[in-house]
């Protein structure tokens, strides 16, 4: 039940946060000639973070030139894998909440339905794994790609000492970072749910008959042993009873051997 209610919920949210970011920076470089300085330099950048291609101009402070720049990393493939892996994740569970409440019974009717939604639970896992690593190496390249320091080193103009750049305002990461912890909250929910999975296979009833066989049969088999033994030891009890007294056939045979010598004399 906690698969079918928050596995659509954590995918969403792992998919928009990613998928749905744009962000920027700005920059300022103050030329020692006042009229050559450009104190609001805009960057913006978005999904899917191909930051090579963002490009941006910075004033050189030598006369009116410009200095068309870009800025460094492509964190695309790990960033678009994991929107990837979100979003048929998402459909996944969207198709399985339907047949877990609307066709039950088909569901459980064979192995087949348990045996795919078994392996289908663990693929999903695996692939949150290493798509939330691969995005969490690729958000690091992206803020150090993006931080203002970093930036303005790549402007000539900063480089001379008589001129003064600063970081305006730096970018927001905090969805980026919220992307990252609901990436790895979804392996925890698909790894979690895979032995729930398991035991609604065959393969987990067949392993469960497996065990309880052996089991039955030690129990029968001691379940014998111990009424031969009881058997056995009331027998001899009652033979130990019957021993302890003389038989009716010798307590006759000494009375007549009595009578006889009483006859004699």
């Amino acid at each position: 039940m906690c698969m079918v209610i928050f596995a659509p919920l954590f995918a969403i949210f792992a998919f928009a946060t990613c998928g749905g970011y744009s962000g920027g920076l700005r920059l300022s470089v103050d030329c020692v000639n006042k009229t050559e300085s450009n104190l609001s330099i805009d960057i913006a950048f978005a999904y899917p973070f191909r930051l090579h291609q963002v490009t941006f101009e910075a004033p050189t402070c030598e006369g009116k030139g410009r200095q068309k720049l870009a800025l460094t990393g492509d964190s695309s493939s790990s960033a678009e894998f994991f929107v990837t892996v979100a979003v048929f994740a998402f459909l996944y569970s969207l198709a399985a909440t339907v047949v877990y409440i609307f066709f039950q019974n088909k569901y459980r009717e064979n192995n087949r339905g348990p045996l795919i939604d078994f392996i289908v639970t663990v693929v999903f896992s695996f692939l949150w794994l290493v798509g939330s690593s691969a995005w969490a190496k690729g958000l690091s390249d992206v803020k150090v790609a993006t931080d203002p320091q970093e930036v303005l080193l790549l402007m000539s103009a900063c480089k001379q000492p008589p001129n003064k750049c600063a970081a305006v305002h730096s970018p927001v990461m905090s969805s980026l970072n919220t992307s990252v912890v609901f990436g790895f909250l979804n392996f925890i929910l698909w790894a979690g749910n895979i032995w729930f999975v398991f035991k609604e296979t065959g393969w987990h009833s067949s392993g469960q008959r497996y065990l309880s066989d052996p089991m039955e049969k030690h129990a029968s088999s001691y379940s014998q042993g111990g009424y031969t033994q009881d058997s056995y030891g009331s027998g001899s009890g009652y033979s130990q009873q019957a021993s302890v007294g003389p038989s009716s056939e010798e307590f006759g045979q000494q009375s007549s051997g009595h009578t006889s010598f009483t006859n004699q004399i």
